[in-house]
């Protein structure tokens, strides 16, 4: 018997056949052989020989009716049980685990602990079932599970007239605008360690070249932290950012809005005569802060602006238009960067770009910024400070000092 032939002959069909039909086929071929026919097909088409035997038995039982159905593979009901039709209680054992305090026990060995597929699967076998971790993942997916982060969705406790100041805040910025003056949106990012440290994120490397940075995030003496403070003007699209390398104070705050001002703000705005600031309630920019509105009665007096405030309410800082037009951008482009030097931080942050236009640019800050200075009554009274009829602590305006 030629079994060249029979393995040609196999090899062209089987692309063309299931499992059922193939069986057939190697049980026809050793029938037509007849005596040692199931050995010489099984080495021709490497076929086991219980499956042309198999294949033989079809042949003999096969009705015309089965023959209408050449699609079936199996003979119903044939084939592996799954384990929950094995194993009865296993869904519900495993739902007790994954919420054990909605459904199931709660002094589950899993309630203070992770639930990874591991976990699940050796506490379930502790419990008698018979379950890889593979299993539970594929169970899990069957009960609509899925790995979930946290959302931040509860807002806590929020000031009543919260939504009237984002209201306020909107209008005012629409009429700065109309009349063509400067608006921009301040805040200081967060501060970042100095050096060859890991920084967030991934980017496209040589395979098995990573980065190489320190194990530990030890503040490096001579480098520090850099402070980077944003100023973002909401008309042009464009930002100033000013790394500091000291305290993150008010005068470093209005140090750098008055940067922006004379490098960006002052050649973009000729005619400006009142410049609007959007910024958080606390931080260096905050309402409450004595040392922030004396520093900007000095930046109004210096630039002749009538400077006009509105702070966000309080725990609303991720609304602040600054953080996710500019800051967000920022730590997109230095992912996977180690920021190992001031000088690359700047660069970084000046090279940042999106498909809207945005433009930054960026300058080292190595002025010294002393914390905890006193501003006293005297001087909060030489401030020539209006409050708005609307909210006041919130929203308010300094004047050039005319005496």
């Amino acid at each position: 018997m030629d079994t060249e032939l029979i393995a040609q002959r196999f090899n062209h069909m089987k692309p063309y056949l299931n499992e059922r039909q193939r069986r057939l086929w190697a049980a026809a071929e050793a029938e037509v052989i007849g005596y040692r026919g199931i050995s010489i097909v099984s080495r021709s088409t490497g076929m086991s020989r219980q499956a042309i035997a198999q294949g033989q038995k079809e042949l003999k039982t096969l009705s015309p009716c089965e023959e209408a159905l050449p699609d079936r593979i199996r003979k119903k009901g044939g084939g592996r049980k799954q384990a929950v039709v094995k194993d009865a209680t296993l869904l519900a054992d495993l739902e007790d685990l994954v919420e054990p305090v909605t459904r199931g026990d709660p002094e589950s060995p899993l309630r203070w602990t992770c639930k990874s597929l591991r976990n699940l699967a050796y506490e379930l076998k502790s419990k008698g079932h018979n379950v890889s971790h593979d299993l539970v993942g594929r169970l899990l997916e069957q009960l609509d599970y899925s790995l979930q982060a946290n959302s931040k969705t509860s807002e806590g406790a929020s000031h009543p007239d919260r939504n009237a100041q984002f209201e306020y805040i909107y209008q005012t910025v629409k009429s700065f605008q109309r009349d063509s003056q400067p608006v921009i949106s301040v805040d200081t990012k967060k501060k970042e360690l100095v050096g060859d440290f890991k920084n967030s994120g991934r980017e496209y490397r040589p395979k098995g070249e990573p980065e190489k940075v320190r194990v530990h995030d030890f503040i490096i003496p001579e480098l520090g932290r850099a402070t980077p403070f944003g100023v973002y003007d909401l008309t042009c699209n464009a930002g100033w950012v000013n790394v500091g390398v000291d305290h993150d104070t008010s005068a470093f705050a209005v140090e750098s809005i008055r940067r922006w001002w004379y490098s960006m703000g002052k050649p973009q705005y000729l005619h400006a005569s009142r410049l609007l600031i959007t910024s958080d309630c606390g931080g260096s920019n905050g309402y409450r802060l004595r040392l922030w509105k004396r520093e900007l009665q000095k930046l109004a007096n210096e630039t002749g602006l009538t400077i006009s405030v509105c702070h966000f309410p309080p725990g609303t800082s991720k609304w602040n238009y600054i953080e996710h037009r500019m800051f967000s951008f920022i730590t997109q482009n230095w992912r996977g960067k180690p920021l190992i030097s001031h000088e690359v931080i700047v660069n970084l942050i000046a090279a940042t770009k999106n498909r809207k236009g945005l433009r930054i640019e960026c300058c080292l800050d190595t002025n010294t910024y002393p914390d905890k200075i006193k501003v006293s009554d005297e001087e909060m009274k030489s401030i020539n400070l209006h409050q708005d009829d609307f909210h006041g602590e919130w929203n308010y305006t300094i004047q050039k000092n005319t005496s």
